[in-house]
């Protein structure tokens, strides 16, 4: 069972980037809302909304307006990237423990319940699975897409940049520690982010979890079946090609976050 955090700090933190999301964002705060009313913890929901094209931040604020909780809407100037927009909610938490999830809850917020399991027994980094044995797939992407991303997730492992049969699957927890340490490394935008900030912690020998969850297919993907294929590719490409090496202390984290001198984590 979690923790009940101190009065003035959420135990949890949940960040869903968003983009051009104006016709769902609503229904997926209502229902991430609904979810954390039922915990005995504190909480806060953290949209960064990435430089969207619609009404998504007006919705976004509407839905926090009603919801009249810890809710904060973040907006990027443009278009940043998912990378960009996970790495400023994340580094905005204030939670012991930060989620982000896709913005469309292909993973049921419900699964947040596992992962937190996960999380309390001394994981830095728990992440859901779409390719366990035990993962329950409901609605499948197109052949295409799946064959692409066992693909993708099979290169990885041969390059020595991932252990993990999944790391594309958006619905990701962190520690606190784990946050100060990757996401002030990170660099990466786009959406090769997900190997990226994998790779830190794994370097960096932080504790990871994989752990199965349920998923469906609820909308066409906005990920570019080439362009942004090819860009993951190149990403990864450069991450294999440089091996950085990432140093990052907890003093030189904690400076980091106070805005204080020091170079925080390096690459």
């Amino acid at each position: 069972m979690a923790k009940v955090a101190e009065k003035s700090q959420p135990l949890v933190s949940i960040v869903i980037p968003a983009y051009n999301e104006s016709l769902h964002i609503g229904a997926t705060i209502r229902s991430v809302h609904e979810y954390v009313l039922r915990k005995p913890w504190r909480f806060e929901i953290i949209v960064v909304d990435d430089g969207s094209e619609d009404g998504t931040v007006a919705e976004a604020q509407r839905a926090a307006e009603r919801a009249q909780s810890p809710i904060r809407v973040l907006r990027n100037g443009a278009n940043m990237g998912k990378g960009y927009s996970v790495r400023r909610g994340m580094l905005a938490s204030r939670g012991d423990f930060a989620l982000f999830s896709d913005a469309d809850l292909s993973t049921p917020i419900y699964e947040l319940d596992r992962l937190l399991e996960g999380a309390q027994r001394g994981y830095d980094v728990v992440i859901g699975s779409r390719a366990l044995r035990n993962s329950k797939i409901e609605l499948h992407q197109p052949f295409y897409r799946e064959l692409m991303g066992k693909a993708f997730n099979l290169i990885l492992r041969s390059l020595g940049l991932s252990h993990f049969r999944d790391t594309q699957c958006g619905f990701k927890l962190f520690s606190r520690r784990a946050i100060g340490i990757i996401f002030f490394a990170a660099k990466l935008n786009r959406f090769a982010f997900d190997v990226e900030i994998l790779l830190i912690a794994q370097r960096l020998g932080l504790k990871s979890k994989e752990l199965p969850v349920h998923w469906h297919d609820l909308r066409p993907s906005k990920v570019s079946l080439w362009q942004d294929s090819l860009r993951m590719f190149f990403d990864v490409v450069k991450l294999r090609l440089r091996r950085p090496k990432w140093k990052c202390g907890d003093r030189e984290v904690q400076q980091r976050r106070k805005g204080e001198s020091g170079n925080g984590c390096t690459a």
